[in-house]
């Protein structure tokens, strides 16, 4: 497999990098080609401007979706953005790899989506028939992704009834709502906890999660979300009465429990 590997972290040094480091000599050894996008050590510039746009953007009020989608079709996008989707299109599985920082990404990943996944990329696409390809198809669609996240939180405060919150529910923006919603299979995510304070014997346990995740990259069961059409969600993309009946919350929108 072709697997890119995109890094969200400042330190190179700590849990979160030693992770990466290994994780890479890991799919290295099991024969995968991979690239990497480490974003601090690139200086990614994370927020959205006209310059991303180059000509398209023009001297008038900039509407990012309409402006990104002809710049992207125009071949137009700043070259940055470029080399960054061209990393996408060329992999099979992302790893995407983070802390988790107030409930969500670090604001340099979180840019790296806003700017790269622009509209007739990483949404807006549509079908022939008109339909819009999003939450399960797509451009990304056939692609596997993977978050592997370290947290502050304790295991047991991120379950479903600690004070954090359930780790599914936390991470739903970025497992369905970006890269499901773009069209990628998601594979359930490596999550390390306490990561301020693991002890060698954790770390190695953290160590074989993310191993054993890797060799099964190609296999795993991802998520299983509905897709959008499917069948599940109506005209107006409620789901069904059918479907979880009397159920609301993220939950019914997994075919299964889990």
């Amino acid at each position: 497999m072709n697997v890119l590997w995109v890094f969200a972290h400042p330190e190179p040094r700590s849990l979160s990098g030693a992770l990466r480091d290994d994780g890479l000599r890991t799919l290295r050894a099991l024969g995968h080609a991979v690239r990497e996008s480490d974003l601090y050590a690139m200086k990614w510039n994370p927020v959205v401007g006209a310059a991303d746009f180059g000509a398209e953007a023009g001297d008038g009020r900039l509407v990012v979706g309409a402006t990104s989608a002809r710049a992207h079709a125009r071949g137009e996008l700043s070259a940055d953005i470029v080399a960054e989707q061209e990393k996408l299109a060329w992999a099979d599985a992302v790893v995407v790899q983070f802390p988790l920082w107030w409930y969500g990404l670090p604001a340099i990943l979180k840019g790296w989506f806003d700017r790269v996944f622009v509209k007739g990329f990483g949404y807006g696409v549509r079908a022939e028939d008109g339909r819009t390809l999003r939450y399960g198809e797509g451009r990304l669609a056939g692609k596997r992704a993977v978050v592997v996240l370290t947290a502050g939180a304790r295991e047991p405060s991120m379950g479903p009834r600690g004070v954090n919150g359930a780790l599914a529910d936390v991470l739903f923006p970025v497992h369905h709502g970006t890269l499901f919603s773009a069209g990628m299979s998601v594979l359930p995510p490596v999550a390390v906890h306490g990561a301020d304070r693991v002890p060698d014997d954790e770390f190695t346990e953290a160590r074989d999660l993310l191993r054993e995740r890797l060799r099964t990259l190609e296999t795993d069961e991802p998520i299983p979300f509905r897709t959008q059409n499917g069948g599940d969600y109506d005209e107006d993309l409620v789901l069904r009465p059918d479907r979880a009946p009397g159920g609301t919350g993220l939950g019914v929108h997994l075919t299964r429990a889990g």
